[in-house]
């Protein structure tokens, strides 16, 4: 008898075996093998395995239809519409309020306020119609505990402790809210897919049913996100892809004020800022902040100055202070809080080189009022008028406020937004303002305000020191 042998042979149909893939942690770049670094964010040790599934060849059935396709004119628009929240500070970040359906990201440092702000909104929402907290890294006694402490304690607000997404949609099923908010969505976890909590497939999986939750219950949906260490949302990038609003808490762990801006929004602006105010007793809404960044000093100092910088379409005023003092060191310091240190290194450039003052030798410190945060470049010379008057000891004329960038030709550029700011200092009751040359018009200044157009740094030194016909600061040398 004869044996005979065959060879096995692949097989030609069905689907592939899955490859294995590789997620970053932090950015959400895949790449089919492991690396130390990742590609796109140059993040160490953040290269992870992807346990989520991977779709191989398949067919899909075709769905049922949720309705026939209609005439966008004859849709009906006013169940869609914006509902206030009851914070009028967020309404305007929001554009109005919430969407039916919309689900919005709030994102921020630890400590920054998110729970508390969110706990806030539910619980004036709950006072008529039922909303549903489900919190997944505190008890729900921990949450009562800081509700009575700002309160936030409303009959129609559900609490529930879970951590996994599908008791949560049991909880939605079964109350039935207005509104749902998950704190955080990093913390929940699906048993349909592999990994810890906070994972880029969990996080892509919990979002995408929450969403999908939403969606077809027609409710809005408040998601509390972690952030990286940049202040980046944690998790794969899809995220902020998915969702309809990303939301980040801006503020500083020493100062009071916290502040809230719209990085994407698809039902209002993306430039408006939200001011808030942290206390004991929650976070209550600041329609005015300017005088949070003011100081209370009744006499004239040398070294400050005032400007008003525009967050969004808000414009909010903010003091100044610089500190020119002799020092010993071979390396003199430039310190900072608030303002940019490269543009103080700009302007004190620009202020030794065209400006006629010896900085070169001296410690130069530069720091804002209240915490406020000053980056634009709309700021310079309020910047550099401080510095020249603590360098030559002089104080600038009372109730004087300063607009402008400084370019490196010692120029004075024009800034947008101008005839805002010059109301908003009007109103805070300044009554005299340097702006650059020929960027204003007569009919955009507010009356009771005195307007000095300066046309570089030395003629803006000279305008808010009141003495326009001498020159008080000292020649530049010609050996330098």
């Amino acid at each position: 008898m004869s044996t005979i042998t065959t060879r096995a042979t692949r097989p030609t149909s069905g689907p592939r075996p899955a490859r294995p893939g590789f997620t970053c942690t932090e950015c959400g770049w895949t790449a089919s093998k492991w690396a130390g670094r990742c590609g796109e964010c140059q993040a160490w040790g953040t290269i992870v395995e992807d346990t989520g599934p991977v779709a191989g060849p398949r067919t899909v059935a075709t769905p049922p239809q949720r309705g026939p396709a209609r005439s966008i004119t004859s849709i009906d628009v006013e169940n869609s519409r914006a509902r206030p929240t009851g914070v009028g500070e967020l309404d305007r970040v929001l554009g109005g309020g919430l969407v039916p359906g919309a689900v919005v990201l709030l994102a921020g440092e630890p400590g920054v306020g998110k729970s508390t702000l969110l706990l806030d909104v539910a619980s004036r929402i709950a006072e008529s119609a039922t909303v549903l907290y489900v919190t997944g890294e505190e008890s729900v006694g921990q949450v009562r505990l800081r509700a009575e402490r700002i309160g936030a304690l409303a009959p129609g607000l559900m609490l529930a402790a879970e951590s996994d997404l599908g008791a949560v949609l049991g909880h939605l099923a079964s109350c039935n809210p207005a509104l749902l908010v998950v704190d955080s969505v990093q913390a929940i976890a699906s048993a349909q897919v592999e990994g810890a909590p906070g994972g880029v497939s969990q996080i892509r999986e919990v979002a995408a049913a929450l969403i999908a939750a939403a969606k077809e219950r027609d409710i809005p949906a408040l998601l509390i996100g972690h952030v990286t260490k940049d202040g980046s949302v944690a998790g794969p990038r899809t995220l902020e892809h998915l969702v309809d609003v990303v939301c980040q808490v801006e503020g500083d762990r020493h100062s009071r004020l916290r502040l809230i801006r719209a990085t994407k929004n698809r039902y209002g602006p993306t430039d408006e800022v939200g001011c808030f105010d942290l206390t004991d007793t929650g976070v209550l809404e600041l329609p005015d902040p300017s005088g949070l960044f003011l100081s209370t000093t009744t006499h004239d100092v040398p070294g400050t100055c005032v400007t008003v910088t525009l967050e969004g379409r808000r414009p909010l005023a903010a003091e100044i202070q610089a500190l020119v003092a002799p020092t010993m060191l071979s390396n003199p310091r430039r310190t900072t809080s608030g303002v940019d240190s490269s543009r103080l290194a700009m302007v004190l450039a620009v202020l030794q080189r065209r400006g006629g003052l010896l900085l070169a030798d001296k410690d130069v410190y530069a720091s804002t009022v209240g915490g406020a945060r000053v980056v634009e470049p709309a700021a310079d010379l309020a910047l550099a008028l401080a510095i020249a008057g603590s360098a030559d000891d002089v104080a600038a004329t009372p109730h004087l406020v300063a607009f402008g960038e400084v370019g490196l030709a010692g120029e004075v550029r024009g800034v947008l937004g101008l005839p805002r700011r010059l109301a908003e200092a009007r109103r805070l009751g300044f009554t005299t303002a340097v702006v650059p040359a020929d960027s204003v018009a007569p009919r955009d200044v507010p009356d009771g305000l005195t307007v000095l157009e300066a046309r570089d740094i030395r003629q803006a030194v000279r305008l808010a020191r009141g003495q326009a016909g001498r020159d008080i600061t000292r020649p530049i040398d010609p050996s330098r």
